[in-house]
């Protein structure tokens, strides 16, 4: 009798033991998120460390409230060269076990990253380059876009000139994928707000001396020249503008992409009066303004450009998918996922992943102030208009992407 009910107590305790340990051995779903960017060319200072440090901060918010998942960040420079982007691409999908790739300042690389990303059925979540192309003819089922795109710069900026008596253009672009998707999408806007291009001429990227191109802009006589470049191609154009003359001329130059670091490094004085357009900007919410400030800390003091809190907010959006799935090895399956679930996250608030991969959410006209008109590090811009999401961003049936269903 006592051996029988010592057996069955064992039993039972065996059996209740049995039961408990699902919920305590149960092992975090493994995830690898590579950030492709640029670090140590033009681009670095808008994006680079910037961006592995707000990939790693998301990452780190998530666990905060979300067990399920256990997250590594990896990081590469992509050099700027669509070759060396692909390479790493394959050799962290193929060997690395990376699961998603996010940031990738450079269009020409973004393009060739999106391909394969599709080819082996992962995930892209591109922050930093701006061809609008990612969301047109070259969408995937494996991409999605976030923060801006070349449509978004040219509709709210280039409207805004031209419909300002900004009437005649002429463009300086970057050579390749990004700047002449920007121009294309700038000159349909100005365009159609009865306003001329006069002209154009294309700049390598990475170019020091802008001086023969500006003489061109210059002497078309063009009320506005269009700057369809970025990062340090931008900073030395509008230098040297400045050293020419260009704006005290009566010409006015229109940065179609600037970031908060291009202001920093130009100073307001040189920078005053520059009409841009950003999808984020630091000083608009109590939530920006304590994630600016961990930022600064973790980063020298410097503060986020929106390609870094894109990286943020959208790395955030990848990990509730992927939670909400169980998985990450079927990255299709996890961008169907982003496009099901509303985007919501403390830096750019209420959103949504439209059919053909764009994250659309308000895009903001600034213009930079003075010297006087400032009151602290990086307080350098002053809202001068709010576009909504939905007026922001190229219309669904416009964009020719095949994953958008016709009529």
């Amino acid at each position: 009798m006592r051996l029988a009910a010592t057996l069955v107590a064992a039993g039972g305790l065996l059996a209740a033991t049995a039961l408990s340990v699902p919920a305590y051995a149960q092992t975090p779903l493994k995830v690898k998120i590579g950030v492709l960017t640029d670090m140590s060319s033009l681009y670095s200072d808008l994006s680079g460390a910037g961006s592995v440090w707000a990939a790693k901060k998301a990452v780190e918010d998530f666990n905060a409230t979300n067990k399920s998942l256990q997250v590594e960040v990896v990081s590469a420079d992509h050099q700027n060269k669509a070759d060396v982007g692909t390479s790493v691409a394959r050799q962290w999908y193929d060997v690395d076990g990376v699961d998603m790739i996010v940031d990738t300042p450079n269009s020409g690389v973004a393009l060739a990253v999106n391909q394969v990303t599709k080819e082996k059925n992962k995930v892209f979540v591109n922050s930093g380059a701006g061809t609008s192309d990612l969301t047109g003819k070259a969408c995937s089922p494996n991409t999605v876009h976030w923060t801006y795109d070349t449509w978004s710069l040219a509709n709210v900026t280039g409207k805004a000139i031209t419909k300002g008596g900004g009437d005649s253009w002429f463009f300086i672009t970057a050579d390749y994928a990004f700047g002449q998707a920007l121009e294309r999408d700038t000159a349909a806007v100005v365009n159609a707000n009865n306003g001329k291009v006069l002209g154009q001429v294309r700049a390598p990227i990475n170019t020091q001396d802008f001086s023969s191109f500006l003489l061109q802009a210059q002497s078309s006589k063009a009320k506005v020249i269009g700057l369809a470049n970025a990062g340090g191609d931008t900073i030395n154009s509008v230098k040297q503008a400045a050293e020419y003359g260009i704006v005290e001329g009566g010409q006015k130059l229109a940065g179609l992409l600037i970031f908060l670091s291009d202001i920093h490094s130009l100073g307001l004085k040189t920078a005053q009066g520059l009409t841009m357009t950003e999808a984020w900007y630091w000083d608009m919410t109590d939530a920006n303004r304590a994630f600016a400030k961990d930022f600064a800390a973790g980063n020298g003091g410097k503060y986020p450009t929106m390609v870094q809190a894109g990286v943020y907010s959208g790395v955030t959006h990848y990990l509730k998918a992927v939670a909400a799935v169980k998985a990450a090895k079927d990255g299709a399956a996890v961008v169907a996922e982003m496009k099901k679930l509303p985007t919501d996250d403390k830096l750019f608030g209420k959103g949504e992943v439209r059919a053909d991969g764009r994250q659309i959410h308000p895009m903001y006209l600034f213009e930079v102030k003075k010297p006087s008109e400032s009151k602290g590090p990086y307080d350098y811009y002053t809202l001068k208009a709010t576009v909504p999401a939905n007026e922001a961003f190229r219309p669904l049936d416009q964009g020719d992407c095949p994953l958008v269903k016709k009529g």
